[in-house]
């Protein structure tokens, strides 16, 4: 089969089309043909090994050597303590917690990581939402606590989490201000965005609006500033964003929340078969849909996955596996 393969850390011309050996799929696993891969910030992180926690279990070379988390694909063969999967399936999962390898024609995955995909959802929107919706949910509803007519901000919002984590919000009839990109306002507006700010001419955090929930995707600026930006008892949840941003708020945070109320969580990363049911179950109710601002073919994985690490996508990202002599 052909997959993107990469051996050492970096950004231009590190990834490589290759031959490799199908996989055979363990007692507890299926083997998928991918039919479509999204691309997560995680991809482009493991890519250049950078920040350096990026490189926990592999400090001079990749541990894995095939990246993509997100698939959709159909079932192609079962391991012999497969119960409720079945060749020809049609399914999508988060694999990042049991191996990666997405970026490939076929990978192996456990049976519990994946969530059988409705005829009505096309492959590229199911690989769309795995990571992304997950991540979304879990900040906006779980960490978050989000409660009806809120008043929300998320930070990055252009991006797949905060598009996704847009349209959970307005389920809970919140006002929803939206941060990010000129180039991206537009798209987040016509998503329900109540309210939306050019980060680049406009500091939320200093205009005196006070926010009962920030669900922070790009977090850069210091925990100060983001606690003049919450109301008594609001929240933050930070699910992407700087190392000190991290340890400020594991050492600061919960001081803070002591002395005025204000809570700071960090969400980590835990794929949900239970909440990517959860999110299909939202998507066939026509309630969230995933945005998808460009399809790419497996050869072009790596300009694919700079164009979402430099910050140019609106929405998600999604990488089209297609037949052998196509690529």
């Amino acid at each position: 089969m052909k997959a993107m393969v990469y051996t050492k850390y970096g950004t231009t011309g590190i990834l490589n089309l290759s031959e490799v050996e199908i996989p055979a799929p363990k007692s507890n696993e299926v083997l998928v043909k991918v039919h479509a891969v999204s691309v997560n910030s995680w991809d482009w992180d493991l890519l250049r090994g950078k920040p350096f926690l990026a490189r926990l279990g592999g400090l001079l070379k990749p541990k894995y050597k095939i990246l993509g988390a997100d698939i959709a694909g159909t079932v192609e063969a079962v391991g012999s303590d497969v119960n409720n999967l079945h060749i020809g399936d049609e399914l999508f999962g988060d694999i990042s917690w049991c191996g990666w390898g997405g970026f490939a024609e076929y990978v192996c995955v456990r049976e519990d990581a994946l969530t059988l995909k409705p005829a009505s959802m096309s492959f590229e929107e199911a690989a769309a939402m795995p990571q992304a919706g997950v991540l979304a949910l879990q900040g906006i509803r779980d960490k978050g606590g989000i409660q009806a007519g809120q008043k929300i901000l998320i930070n990055g919002a252009g991006g797949g989490v905060g598009t996704f984590a847009l349209q959970i919000a307005k389920l809970y009839e919140a006002e929803v201000t939206c941060v990010d990109s000129a180039k991206k306002l537009a798209m987040l507006k016509s998503l329900g965005a109540d309210h939306v700010i050019d980060f680049t001419q406009e500091d939320f955090t200093k205009n005196g609006q006070l926010y009962d929930l920030i669900l922070d995707v790009v977090g850069t600026r210091s925990i100060f500033s983001y606690k003049q930006a919450l109301n008594p008892n609001g929240t933050y949840v930070m699910v992407g964003g700087s190392l000190s941003l991290i340890l400020q708020l594991v050492l600061l945070g919960p001081v803070i929340a002591k002395s005025e109320g204000k809570k700071f969580g960090i969400l980590v990363h835990r794929p949900n078969k239970k909440d990517q049911d959860f999110l299909k179950e939202l998507f066939l109710a026509g309630k969230v849909v995933p945005i998808i601002d460009r399809l790419f073919t497996l050869r072009e994985a790596e300009e694919a996955i700079r164009y979402l690490g430099e910050g140019h996508a609106k929405g998600k990202v999604v990488v089209c596996v297609k037949n052998n002599q196509e690529n």
